[in-house]
């Protein structure tokens, strides 16, 4: 199953994030089976992001909390919350990364 997850970030935290990116984004390698897409939101380019959206391949929304407990982001207080939805891709013949 598919799913689209959701993270909104605890305001005014810019620092705690940049000082977790480079395990963030390691997490992230390593789980790209499972996580095929994330990234950054932000308002507008160049600002600190706000949150973070993923597309994540699992068995179970409770292996996909599972998942998110994991990442560096959410062991170290980053994310305020997440939203986690099971998503339908509109057109079958787009490959995810």
């Amino acid at each position: 199953m598919l799913f689209a997850v959701l993270f909104t970030d605890r305001p005014g935290q810019g620092a705690l994030r940049a000082a977790h990116l480079q395990a963030h984004i390691d997490w992230v390698a390593a789980h790209q089976a499972h996580v095929r897409v994330a990234g950054s939101l932000r308002e507008e380019p160049g600002q600190v992001p706000k949150g973070g959206l993923w597309i994540v391949e699992a068995e179970s929304k409770a292996h996909v909390h599972e998942l998110m407990q994991t990442d560096p982001f959410w062991t170290c207080g980053l994310r305020q919350s997440a939203e986690v939805l099971h998503w339908s891709k509109a057109l079958d013949q787009q490959v995810l990364v």
